[in-house]
C-alpha cells in the first residue's frame, strides 16, 4: 500500500515568469525576495504584469533564522491592506522565508511556539504562495515545509504544514542564467541528494522513486557539462527540470541521513547546504546496498548493476566537480564526526533512512 500526492500546479519553461499576472489576478500581494540588483529588475518585470507589490520583504539571508524571520513576519502583520497572496522570488532561503511568513501572519511568536513545542497551531495562518525559484536545487517550490534555523542555539527546525504547499510554481530557466559556478554546483547537488535520499527512504514509493531516478540520472549527466557552459539555456533548463523532479520525489518522503548529517556542519562550520548534504552521499550509498530490493532496483536504474562501483563513480563525480568527500576538509574532526553520525541516525531525517546503524558506522568511518 502506498500513496502519492502533490497539489502544486507547475508552469515550466523559458518565459514562464510572464504568466505571473494571470496568477496574481488582481490580488494584493507581498513579494518576498533578496535585496540585490538582479532581483530589483525582476521585481519591476513582475510589477508590469501583476501590478506593484503591496509589500516587499527583502531582508532574506541564507539559512533564514529566528531573528530575520521575526522581522519579516512583523512587516507582514503590520501591512495594510493585508496582502492576499505571497509571491516568493528567489532561491531556497526565499522559499523558506515565504512559507514562514505565510504561516506567521499573526507574528513569528506563533511559529516559534509551534516549532519548539508543537503548540499554537490554531494561531498559524495560511496565506497562499506563488513560488518563482531562481535556483535549481531546493525543490521547495513543490514541498510543504521550510527549514528554519535557530543560529544561537545551533538548531534547525522544519516547519511542515500541508497549507504551505504553493498553489503555483513558475519555473523559468531564464531566471537562472546568471547563477555563478559554485551556486550552480551546490544547488544541483542538493537536488541530487533529494533524489537519492528519497530512494533509500522508508517512505519511498514507485512514483517518488520514478521521479528520483529521472532527476538523478539527468543531474549526473548534465551538471559536468553545465559548469563548463554556464550560459547554455538548454542545459540550465534540463537541470531546472531535474531539480523539479527531485522536489516532487522528496515532497512525499522528506530527506534522510545525508541531510541529517548536513545540518550541524552548516551551522557550526558554515558549509553551504548543497555541499554539506552531498559530500557524504557515496558513503551513505555504500552503507545501504542490499538493505532493500526496491532501493537497490532504483539505484541500479541510475548506476548500473554493480552498485559498489556505482558508489565509486558517484564519489568521482563529486571530486571532479571540486567537492571533497573528506569530512576534515569541512572542519569536522573524528570525535565530532562520530557524535554527529550517532545524532543524525536518531534525528527525524535519520529515521527515514532504511539502512542499519552498524553498516552506517562502518561505511562512514565513525567506528
Amino acid at each position: 500500500m502506498w500513496t502519492y500526492q502533490n497539489p502544486v500546479r507547475i508552469r515550466f519553461g523559458a518565459g514562464a515568469l510572464d504568466g505571473i499576472g494571470d496568477l496574481v489576478h488582481g490580488r494584493t500581494y507581498c513579494l518576498v525576495t533578496y535585496d540585490e540588483a538582479i532581483f530589483h529588475d525582476i521585481t519591476q518585470r513582475i510589477a508590469v504584469t501583476a501590478g506593484p507589490a503591496a509589500l516587499i520583504i527583502n531582508n532574506v539571508i541564507p539559512n533564514p533564522d529566528f531573528r530575520m524571520l521575526a522581522e519579516a513576519c512583523a512587516q507582514f502583520a503590520a501591512a495594510r491592506p493585508v496582502p492576499e497572496v505571497i509571491v516568493a522570488l528567489g532561491g531556497g532561503s526565499v522559499m523558506d522565508a515565504s512559507k514562514v511568513v505565510a504561516a506567521g501572519g499573526n507574528g513569528f511568536d506563533a511559529v516559534k511556539r509551534y516549532l519548539e513545542d508543537g503548540a499554537s497551531a490554531d494561531a498559524l495562518t495560511a496565506t497562499p504562495i506563488i513560488a518563482i525559484p531562481t535556483t535549481a536545487g531546493t525543490g521547495s517550490e513543490v514541498t510543504s515545509w521550510a527549514s528554519v534555523w535557530d543560529t544561537e542555539a545551533e538548531r534547525k527546525y522544519s516547519l511542515s504544514r500541508r497549507s504551505l504547499y504553493a498553489t503555483d510554481a513558475l519555473i523559468d530557466p531564464e531566471l537562472m542564467m546568471g547563477m555563478p559556478r559554485e551556486l550552480t554546483v551546490s544547488t544541483a547537488l542538493d537536488a541530487l541528494s533529494h533524489s537519492l535520499e528519497s530512494i533509500w527512504n522508508v517512505k519511498g514509493n514507485p512514483v517518488s522513486t520514478g521521479h528520483a531516478v529521472n532527476a538523478a540520472m539527468e543531474i549526473l549527466t548534465i551538471l559536468p557539462a553545465l559548469v563548463d557552459d554556464l550560459g547554455n539555456l538548454d542545459l540550465r533548463s534540463r537541470i531546472a527540470r531535474a531539480a523539479t523532479f527531485a522536489g516532487l520525489a522528496f515532497s512525499n518522503t522528506k530527506t534522510a541521513l545525508a541531510h541529517s548529517i548536513s545540518y550541524p556542519i552548516t551551522l557550526r562550520h558554515g558549509t553551504p547546504h548543497g555541499f554539506a548534504c552531498s559530500f557524504s552521499l557515496p558513503m551513505v550509498m555504500r552503507s545501504v546496498i542490499g538493505a532493500s530490493a526496491a532501493c537497490d532496483a532504483g539505484l541500479r536504474c541510475i548506476f548500473g548493476e554493480n552498485l559498489s562501483a556505482g558508489a565509486d563513480r558517484l564519489e568521482e563525480f563529486l571530486v571532479t566537480l571540486g567537492v571533497s568527500v573528506d569530512k576534515a576538509d569541512y572542519g569536522v574532526k573524528d570525535e565530532e564526526w562520530r557524535a554527529l553520525i550517532e545524532s543524525a541516525l536518531t534525528g527525524e531525517r535519520g529515521r527515514n533512512f532504511i539502512g542499519s546503524h552498524e553498516r552506517v558506522i562502518e561505511s562512514l568511518g565513525a567506528a
